[in-house]
């Protein structure tokens, strides 16, 4: 069994909420206004405060900071203007946020998954380790440097070894934020696939790190469009499509390689000439470059959307090899051991 730690500025409709989860399960709920703070960590801490006030804000912090440093993941439950909830719940850098009234089937999932067997605890308090690292560093507003991005790089690398690639998706699939779940998802993949690869230990570092880099840009594009909760219009769309020579001319003359560069400026760019920025073409879009571009694409279809659920891993798959003109079909063909890592399904014959 795992614990459950609630933390609640009402404790009647906190207890009503631990008994819609069902008495099987080991819970301990926390009155945000008391004056001690739990010291036994967790292996999931949920907020359910409704009134943030600062004095609210300020007792949260103070409970979670010692809790989320052992790696616990935040959940927090929004309650009344959704809108005006979430970005006051954003102050605490929550791992997802929740709503209040739908947040019992979500919660018992999220549960559920922690108790399996094979580690995955672990894998989710290594997972929001490398989500707030990635905050904080590649996605701050400061600059990015070489050094941050090769710690996030081991990080990543390391866990996808020790967790392997499955436990990894699974536990960066929950992750709230589209931007920080999307950039954690492609670089575990891009781990993955160097690994299946058999790529030497720098080419292998390469590729990772690239692909925690690859998205950079998106720091510049409006959050408006950024976290658009549905399809984006034709002239979003093309502010969006600006992240990838914004990336570019962030990381430039800033100690980064031209092969990283390149990631990032190019990681949309395809075969036919059909991509962007610059509508590059077969042998001028390098293999690094190739590689990251399978890595994010198939990161997006496995991904939920607010207008579409998330793709089986097979079904992901059969997308990246209908794109015959557009992607290498041989660097295609060598990522299925990744996705039968994922999907076991796909180990079938088609």
């Amino acid at each position: 069994m795992h614990r459950l730690l609630l933390i609640s500025d009402d404790l009647s409709r906190t207890k009503r909420l631990e008994r819609s989860l069902g008495a099987t399960r080991i819970y301990a709920i926390h009155d945000l206004y008391d004056s001690a703070v739990p010291l036994d960590p967790p292996d999931l801490i949920v907020g359910d405060v409704a009134h943030l006030t600062s004095e609210a804000i300020v007792r949260l912090r103070r409970i979670l900071e010692p809790l989320r440093a052992a790696g616990a993941p935040f959940l927090f439950l929004t309650h009344g203007n959704t809108a005006r909830a979430e970005a006051q719940a954003r102050l605490l850098d929550p791992t997802e946020t929740l709503p209040a009234q739908s947040a019992r089937d979500r919660l018992l999932d999220r549960i559920e998954w922690l108790q399996e067997a094979g580690g995955s605890a672990a894998t989710a308090k290594i997972a929001e380790e490398a989500r707030r690292f990635f905050v904080q560093t590649v996605l701050s507003p400061h600059t990015v440097t070489p050094e941050c991005a090769d710690i996030g790089t081991v990080l990543i690398a390391r866990a996808v070894q020790q967790c392997g690639v499955r436990d990894w998706i699974r536990a960066v699939q929950r992750f709230d934020e589209a931007t920080h779940r999307h950039c954690l998802l492609v670089t575990g993949l891009a781990a993955a696939f160097a690994t299946k690869l058999g790529l030497a230990g720098l080419d292998s570092y390469r590729l990772t790190k690239a692909a925690l880099l690859h998205d950079v840009g998106k720091i510049q594009v409006p959050p408006a469009i950024l976290n658009k909760p549905g399809k984006l219009t034709d002239p979003e769309m093309a502010v969006m499509r600006t992240h990838a020579a914004l990336g570019y001319d962030m990381l430039l003359g800033g100690g980064f390689s031209e092969d990283v560069l390149q990631v990032v400026r190019s990681h949309h760019e395809m075969l036919d000439g059909s991509g962007y920025p610059d509508g590059l073409q077969a042998a001028e879009i390098p293999d690094l470059v190739r590689l990251v571009t399978i890595c994010d694409i198939y990161g997006a279809l496995i991904e939920r959307r607010p207008y579409r659920a998330p793709m089986t891993g097979v079904k992901a798959y059969s997308v990246l090899r209908s794109m015959t003109s557009r992607l290498d079909a041989d660097l295609t063909e060598a990522f299925r051991p990744i996705m039968i890592a994922f999907d076991p399904a796909g180990a079938s014959p088609a």
